[in-house]
């Protein structure tokens, strides 16, 4: 069909009064207020929504001056302004006396209905957008109507809107069940009015929304402080920061969770966090006392929430386990002031201080989810339990002997898991030990005890606790005692091809030797004894046999250090007496009968007094008195005489008779010397590097570096001055307090 020629010009005011606000705009505001009526599905059948856009595009599309695109936009804003002015707004203030949730419900159709509205006036002037608005650069057509409602609308009821969110947001905080579904489209309604951003959300219900927050959990702070304890207010905190949590979920904008829960925190948990920790009778230090293990959880991971806020609850966990530490080192020396004896073993004690650590580190562990904090706390704490002594022995060698129980047979009966787990524990509290290097002194000592005597209870034992040592404290601190173990597992090759030498000899004696490689191995006491004829005829032989296999080594006899199995008849019975060599050098002198005086006893065995004497003491006034001393006391004199025990009687065969040791169980001048070379190296070693340095950044760095023992500022003095006399380091010419390297 051929279109005419003239088409017919559509003046303004007939397209927009006849057909556009006629057919259109009033029946649209006829429905948004009465309703759909019955019998139509929709607002606008098909038909009908394309006889108005027809209209709209016509109009819009005339050649000027009959183009009316400027006014139909101009009239499209009036429309919605007009209606928003005349209808909506006076109905909202009608509600807005009567509740916060009539007018939010007001406000809800009514945003509904603009929506409706803005939608289906794009629709019939579409025309508009797709050429005038883009030509223009003006606002879209939904653009505009969220203008004129934010406008005439949202600006001038949201203090009343913002108010009853508020209300109702308190009113659910107290428990009370709201419409959620109402105050999230009231949400919506607020993020739609930034256009595209949060501005309007944040500055009309977020910020008031954090104020009305602050200022109702300022209140509760109040009221929970002085009613409840430490752990019921945590219980509330706790649960108030979920529900605001949930809140936000559940109608809030997810911006705002970040800044509420802040609030949250500052209010109910930083400004009394103090007063909480400190609580009388329900404080952290009880909590920490009664092992609430839950309460304690909770603690922590509230006080995280905040900026340091786990500092002060540190800060106390560490002065408790402090306390606990001091309540064990006190009982200590309430044993001891109470008449106990005094001496390097104290199993109770050790374990007292395992026990404790183990519970705290569980504690650590578990209820503080191992934060460094907290391990932080308990590592200082126990730095000053366990380097605070009490008694004459030191801490470090009431471990070491610990160590010497567990280790050795006959001492603590344990499993293999036990013992495992025993040297763990103890080797944790020795990481804490300002004096490693005792400590090693100590325990090299006792494992060559148990190693010479044979009284390790397993050498697969003693190879795990020197691996835990090397993994603390590295090589060079267990080298000594791995050249032991090595000196042993080489040992026993050795004495199976002397054995073999010793059968064409047709020795009396069993006859076997251990050789030890001297700079493993702690320095001993060696009297040159008198032997029998039988013992220096087999010592002949083996240094014969050594020499030719070993010409370059040179051998030092160890008398104190050996041991003899001894057959004696005593009357009718006869016993094995394990001894040392110098107690059977000394029952052969006593054999058959004789008496022997102090002195005849000193010389003939080729010994000093201060060696037989406890050498005396162990045969005539032990357990097993073999020999017998006249006159009877527990004290050998210089005037005593000595006998064979003819009455002597026990209920077993082998008996053991132990023998005091003749060497203290660590040498404290050699630790001294052996601080002062690693002082003397770590000096060297820094000024070899910094060429220059002050003496109190050098005396600085030496502390830093030791890691075994921690010396004090005085000795490192010293050893800078025995450096400058020998010539390693000077005194700078222009400052007497800054030293140069010598090369």
């Amino acid at each position: 069909m051929a279109s005419p020629a003239n088409p017919r010009i559509i003046r303004l005011e007939e397209g927009w009064n006849d057909e556009i606000k006629t057919r259109a705009i009033d029946v649209l505001e006829d429905m948004l207020d009465n309703g759909i009526r019955s019998g139509r599905s929709s607002m606008f059948g098909p038909r009908e929504y394309v006889a108005i856009y027809t209209t709209c595009y016509d109009m819009c599309t005339q050649r000027s001056p009959y183009n009316w695109s400027k006014d139909l936009y101009q009239r499209h804003g009036e429309t919605i302004e007009r209606y928003l002015t005349s209808t909506v707004l006076p109905a909202l203030r009608d509600k807005t006396g009567q509740g916060g949730t009539i007018l939010l419900t007001e406000l809800q159709h009514r945003w509904s209905n603009h929506q409706i509205m803005n939608k289906w006036l794009k629709k019939f002037f579409t025309y508009l957008d797709r050429y005038y608005v883009k030509h223009h650069s003006l606002p879209t057509l939904s653009q505009a109507g969220l203008r004129h409602f934010k406008s005439h609308i949202y600006d001038e009821m949201k203090r009343d809107t913002t108010a009853a969110i508020l209300t109702l947001i308190d009113e659910e905080r107290e428990g009370e069940i709201i419409d959620k579904t109402l105050v999230k489209s009231i949400i919506e309604l607020y993020e739609s009015m930034g256009m595209g951003t949060l501005e309007a959300y944040t500055a009309d219900l977020e910020v008031p929304l954090l104020d009305s927050t602050r200022e109702y959990y300022a209140k509760k702070r109040q009221e929970w402080i002085i009613s409840d304890s430490t752990p019921d207010y945590l219980i509330k905190a706790e649960r108030a920061l979920i529900e605001e949590k949930n809140r936000v979920a559940d109608y809030l904008n997810p911006a705002s969770e970040s800044k509420l829960l802040r609030v949250c925190e500052e209010e109910i948990l930083e400004k009394v966090e103090t007063v909480l920790l400190e609580k009388e009778g329900s404080g952290c230090r009880v909590l920490l006392a009664n092992d609430k293990s839950e309460d304690l959880r909770r603690m922590f991971h509230l006080f995280s929430r905040l900026d340091n806020g786990l500092n002060p609850m540190a800060d106390i966990v560490e002065r408790f386990i402090s306390d606990m530490g001091k309540e064990c080192i006190q009982k200590r020396q309430a044993r001891l002031d109470g008449g106990e004896k005094d001496k390097n073993d104290d199993p109770k004690f050790v374990k007292s201080l395992i026990a404790l650590h183990d519970k705290y580190l569980g504690v650590i562990k578990t209820d503080f989810s191992g934060h460094s904090l907290f391990q932080k706390a308990l590592k200082d704490a126990f730095v000053e339990i366990v380097n605070k002594n009490v008694g004459s022995f030191s801490n470090a060698e009431l471990m070491s002997t610990f160590c010497d129980r567990v280790l050795k047979s006959g001492g603590e009966r344990l499993s293999d898991q036990e013992v495992e787990v025993n040297l763990d524990r103890i080797v944790q509290l020795f990481s804490y030990l300002t004096d490693k290097d005792l400590f090693a002194e100590i325990y090299r000592n006792q494992l060559a005890k148990r190693l010479l005597n044979q009284r390790s209870a397993s050498d697969d034992a003693e190879k795990v606790m020197i691996a835990k040592l090397k993994m603390q404290c590295g090589t060079h601190f267990t080298s000594k005692m791995e050249g032991m173990l090595s000196d042993l597992a080489v040992g026993s090759d050795q004495r199976s091809e002397f054995e073999e030498k010793m059968k064409q000899h047709n020795a009396k004696l069993d006859f076997s030797v251990q050789v030890l490689t001297t700079g493993f191995w702690p320095t001993y006491k060696s009297p040159e004894v008198a032997l029998t004829p039988e013992m220096s005829k087999c010592m002949d032989v083996f240094k014969e046999w050594h020499d030719n296999k070993h010409a370059k080594r040179k051998l030092s006899w160890m008398f104190s250090l050996g041991n003899s199995t001894v057959r004696g008849a005593f009357g009718k019975k006869s016993y094995d007496l394990q001894v040392t060599t110098l107690q059977a050098v000394a029952l052969n002198a006593l054999n058959g009968g004789v008496t022997l005086t102090f002195e005849d006893l000193a010389e003939k065995l080729n010994l000093e007094g201060a060696i037989l004497r406890p050498l005396m003491h162990s045969l005539s006034c032990g357990k097993y008195k073999v020999i017998t001393k006249s006159p009877a006391s527990n004290k050998i004199n210089t005037t005593d005489k000595f006998v064979a025990n003819a009455k002597f009687t026990c209920n077993m065969r082998k008996i053991r008779i132990p023998m005091a040791s003749l060497d203290a169980s660590h040498n404290t001048k050699r630790v001294e010397e052996d601080r002062s070379i690693a002082i003397e190296a770590a000096i060297v070693r820094i000024m070899k590097a910094r060429k220059t340095l002050q003496h109190q950044q050098l005396v600085g760095e030496v502390l830093s570096q030791l890691a075994f023992f921690k010396p004090n500022p005085r000795v490192v003095k010293k050893r800078i001055e025995a450096l400058i006399d020998r010539e390693y380091l000077e005194r700078s010419a222009d400052n007497s307090n800054v030293y140069n390297y010598l090369a």
